[in-house]
Parts: C-alpha cells; sequence; structure tokens
C-alpha cells in the first residue's frame, strides 16, 4: 500500500505508527498540504475531500481519515479488544479525538509551529477547550492504565499523536501526571523517541 502523508502531521503519523507496530508493508509518500499538493486532481481524485492521511491499496481501493485507516489496519490484531464492549469503548475514543480533542490540541499546535503564532496570539476559547480535554484525559488515565482499560489499543495510538506535541501548542503538561506516565508508557509500547 501505499501511505500519502505529511510526516508533521499527527493525524498521518498515526497510520505509520500502526502500520510500523504490526509490521505491515507500505510506501510513505511525502506530501506537503501547505504547498496544495492535496487539492491536484490526480490527488483529489483518491480522496474528494483533499486531505492527508490517504491510503492507496494495491488493488485501486482508496482509505482516508486517520482513526478509519489505523481501524481497519488494525482489525484482526490486538489492538483492537475481542470484546464487542471494550472495542466499542475504544471508538468512544477515537469519536471522541477527532472532535474533542484535535481541533483544539492540534489546530493550537498548527498555529504556532506553522503560522508562527505566538500563545498569547491563540483563541481562548481552543485554549480553554484543549485544556477541557487534557483534564478529562487526565481523570481517566488516573484509574485506567490505557484509554480503553488495561491493554494498549487503538485509542492510545490515536490520542497519543497530538497529545505527546500539546505543549508546542503551548499548552502545559505539568500538572497532568496521569497523561505524562500514559504518553511515556504508549511512546514505549510503540518504540516512539520520548518527548518528555
Amino acid at each position: 500500500m501505499q501511505i500519502y502523508g505529511d510526516s508533521n502531521s499527527g493525524n498521518c503519523l498515526k497510520v505509520k505508527w500502526v502500520c510500523d507496530h504490526l509490521a505491515l508493508p507500505y510506501r510513505w509518500i511525502e506530501v506537503d498540504t501547505r504547498k496544495g499538493e492535496t487539492r491536484t486532481p490526480q490527488f483529489l481524485k483518491m480522496n474528494g475531500a483533499g486531505q492527508v492521511p490517504t491510503v492507496a491499496f494495491d488493488d485501486g481501493r482508496t482509505l482516508a481519515q486517520s482513526n478509519a485507516i489505523i481501524r481497519y489496519l488494525g482489525r484482526d490484531s490486538a489492538l483492537i479488544p475481542r470484546d464487542a464492549f471494550a472495542a466499542a469503548k475504544m471508538d468512544e475514543w477515537l469519536f471522541w479525538e477527532q472532535y474533542s480533542h484535535e481541533p483544539y490540541v492540534a489546530v493550537c499546535r498548527f498555529q504556532m509551529v506553522y503560522l508562527g503564532k505566538s500563545a498569547s496570539e491563540l483563541d481562548p476559547d481552543k485554549v480553554k477547550r484543549g485544556y477541557a480535554a487534557l483534564d478529562r484525559m487526565e481523570a481517566h488515565l488516573a484509574a485506567s492504565r490505557f484509554l480503553a482499560g488495561e491493554a494498549f489499543s487503538l485509542a492510545d495510538v490515536s490520542l497519543l499523536a497530538y497529545t505527546r506535541v500539546a505543549h508546542e501548542g503551548g499548552f502545559d503538561l505539568g500538572r497532568y501526571a496521569a497523561v505524562r506516565r500514559w504518553v511515556g508508557e504508549a511512546e514505549a509500547f510503540l518504540g516512539l523517541p520520548s518527548t518528555r
């Protein structure tokens, strides 16, 4: 398969991490979204939304949306709980990540890292909602080793992508002991360099 992605994007890295962890063969094709490379007719034919990550399989099929991709790639692996309810709890975190975490934590990071904004220039509502997301994770992880229970799952892959670099978006993880513990364990599980 070919993964079209931006190696600076947490959403794209989720797909890479799952492939690497499961030893799935792939070819990474770097795409520069800021140069309009997702808006070319060729790319839009693969993904009409013009977004990365996009995966093109050898049989000609394509798949987009990071959490849908990792859910597909992780099928029949230990990254998805066997118990149906536990798998649904994992999905609950996957949906929550895209709706209540990524739009705030990742967007603040994008504005600081890529647009050169200072923390004082960020939208206060986005900052507030980013901290609300981190607060929810902290409360949950204080009582649970991983997000969907005691075993590492795709929920952890998904939330790790932008939580581990939240500081680049101006978020102070100093008060989040459980989140920091979880980040370290999740990075170690995936064999990633520590961000701490």
